[in-house]
């Protein structure tokens, strides 16, 4: 279908009034209905070639409209707004410094009981910040081998560090001090 201004205006006078009344029953605000509305008319603007008689414009509107409500209507499920102001409760409390500390001594032992086999691409993951492809480079293995390796080390050291009591100490002082 071709769509001029004249014919634009037509379908516009036709269907407004009874489209934003079907948007409206479907968002409950009326600044919702009519961005719904002007989105579905602004669709007919770029792919009018989509309909092809002018006797189908009236469903190709709604469907248009229905759809673009169930897509909004899932973002919005998928991605809640939030007020930061609200969720202040629910947030960890975090100190300024929490960042820059570690219980390094600690890890750096229980990282000295990790098996060599696993505490290698930890110790170069993390520690050197090597790639998961230098790691398998320099180590001679799959990269998917490494993958293995880092996430059961990870597991190992986890368990150990759970095990140990606490005994924090600067992280940068850990990285001076790693001697393998």
């Amino acid at each position: 279908m071709t769509l001029d201004d004249a014919t634009f205006e037509q379908i516009v006078t036709a269907y407004y009034e009874p489209l934003y009344r079907f948007a409206f029953s479907l968002v409950q605000r009326e600044s919702d209905a009519r961005d719904l509305t002007q989105d579905t008319f602004a669709q007919l603007g770029r792919k009018s070639h989509q309909v092809q008689e002018q006797a189908k414009v009236k469903s190709w509107l709604f469907t248009t409209l229905y759809r673009a409500f169930v897509d909004s209507h899932r973002w919005k499920t998928r991605y809640p707004h939030v007020e930061a102001d609200d969720a202040v409760n629910e947030m960890p409390a975090v100190t300024a410094d929490a960042g820059d500390r570690l219980d390094a001594e600690t890890a750096l032992q229980a990282l000295k009981e990790v098996p060599e086999v696993f505490r290698v691409p930890l110790t170069l993951f993390y520690l050197d910040q090597h790639s998961y492809l230098e790691i398998a480079e320099i180590l001679g293995v799959p990269v998917g081998t490494v993958m293995s390796r880092i996430s059961r080390g990870r597991a190992m050291l986890r368990q150990l560090m759970e095990d140990r009591p606490r005994n924090l100490i600067s992280f940068d002082k850990l990285k001076r001090s790693v001697v393998l």
